[in-house]
């Protein structure tokens, strides 16, 4: 995968200053949307970075900065979205992959490996869920025996209910596409 410098604007603007509100350094484990299109180069819109893996207060203060409604939201058209209903794969944290390392100085984008990307959009699995998953196996991104024995070892397992629901939603994934 090619390494890129900075997202195009107005991402680079948007985050150069969200950083510049930080007093401390933040780790964003970035996922959706934003990741999908500036990682993985799917084509499609968004003007939100949903992220998870930040503790609730950072997660609060990151959508003070720069959330829904915020300031930074009206200027750029763009926001934080601290996600609340993704489940990532276990070991998720091992194998994300760094976003334009060293762009800002406080914060650091850290996106989800494709295949944890897709398990995370299992659960809800709303049609841009579906579509997201199905641009990133198209363009290769997804391998399905990796995809089923994540879902199987790393993420069922840690689902709270649903789990047959959510077995045929994986089943229906891998023949449709591929």
């Amino acid at each position: 995968m090619p390494r890129i410098e900075g997202p195009p604007e107005p991402w680079r603007s948007f985050f150069a200053e969200v950083d510049a509100q930080l007093s401390a350094a933040v780790q964003l484990h970035c996922c959706g949307g934003f990741v999908v299109t500036q990682l993985y180069g799917v084509a499609r819109t968004t003007s939100d970075v949903d992220f998870l893996g930040v503790v609730p207060y950072v997660a609060g203060a990151l959508t003070e900065i720069a959330g829904r409604g915020s300031p930074l939201h009206r200027k750029h058209k763009l926001y934080l979205d601290a996600v609340t209903v993704a489940t990532p794969p276990e070991n998720y944290e091992d194998r994300l992959v760094p976003m334009f390392p060293g762009v800002w100085p406080r914060l650091s984008l850290f996106a989800l490996e494709a295949h944890d990307l897709a398990l995370s959009k299992l659960e809800r699995n709303g049609e841009r869920d579906r579509d997201d998953v199905q641009q990133l196996a198209r363009a290769g991104q997804l391998n399905p025996e990796i995809l089923k024995e994540r879902y199987y070892n790393e993420l069922r397992p840690n689902l709270l209910s649903h789990e047959a629901r959510h077995d045929l939603t994986l089943r229906l994934w891998l023949e449709s596409y591929w």
